[in-house]
């Protein structure tokens, strides 16, 4: 599979708002304060912890990891091109915060139990892992057809990651995030363009071409829906 690139590039995840939202839902479930170590897998261009950063002025910049290193990667944070697992093997280092948010349906189910093991081995005395992914059920995406049944069958194989990680974490809380989308129909044609969801990135490209075609029929002038994240708590 390519290498997801613009899933947090110039989206509605990477505006100030939705940042903004997300990290006061953050705020609810972890008490952040100047001494936390954080470690956000899978954090793209670390949006998020930048803004954790800029907020809370931690003593140990929060790391984050990638398999990819994006243009535009923000400079406050410590950025690691590597692979999640790889780097907590590597490493005795624990903290207070691993973050996982829209990651786990790169990982095979053997590879994704061997993450949250090790994981749980560097967290700190009462630390947290949260990890994020697309709620599975009316999932709300504007999709053209051929993009809806892959993200179905993605969102089918997430279901069962979810199993694999409750299985694992055992005593988990479960709540929703949920962001209000109101864009553009010809930016949106831009994103479907530049694949920025791993469900389009092996269709080929007159397939994305007949699906543009084809939301350009289905909407107007706006896309509204609501965006929403399945988040799986776990406290050490």
């Amino acid at each position: 599979m390519k290498k997801l690139k613009n899933w947090d590039n110039q989206t509605w995840l990477s505006s100030k708002n939705y940042i903004n939202q997300f990290n006061k839902f953050l705020n609810k479930r972890v008490r952040f304060n100047k001494n936390m170590k954080i470690l956000d897998i899978g954090c793209g261009r670390a949006n998020i912890i930048s803004a954790l950063q800029k907020r809370y002025k931690f003593k140990e910049k929060p790391i984050g990891l990638d398999i990819t290193k994006n243009k535009g990667v923000k400079k406050n944070i410590i950025f690691k091109k590597k692979d999640g697992y790889k780097y907590l093997k590597s490493k005795n280092n624990k903290y207070d915060l691993i973050l996982l948010k829209q990651t786990i349906h790169f990982f095979s189910s053997s590879k994704l139990k061997e993450l949250i093991n090790i994981a749980k081995k560097r967290l700190e005395d009462k630390g947290k892992i949260l990890i994020f992914s697309l709620k599975t059920t009316n999932n709300k995406i504007p999709c053209f057809k051929k993009m809806r049944q892959k993200l179905d069958s993605s969102l089918k194989r997430d279901e069962k990651l979810f199993k694999i990680i409750k299985r694992k974490l055992k005593k988990t809380n479960e709540s929703y995030f949920n962001y209000k989308v109101n864009i553009s129909k010809q930016k949106y044609l831009k994103m479907v363009k530049s694949r920025y969801i791993s469900c389009l990135l092996d269709l080929k490209n007159n397939e994305i071409s007949r699906g543009i075609s084809e939301l350009k029929s289905k909407y107007k002038y706006q896309i509204k829906f609501t965006d929403t994240l399945k988040c799986i708590s776990y406290k050490r």
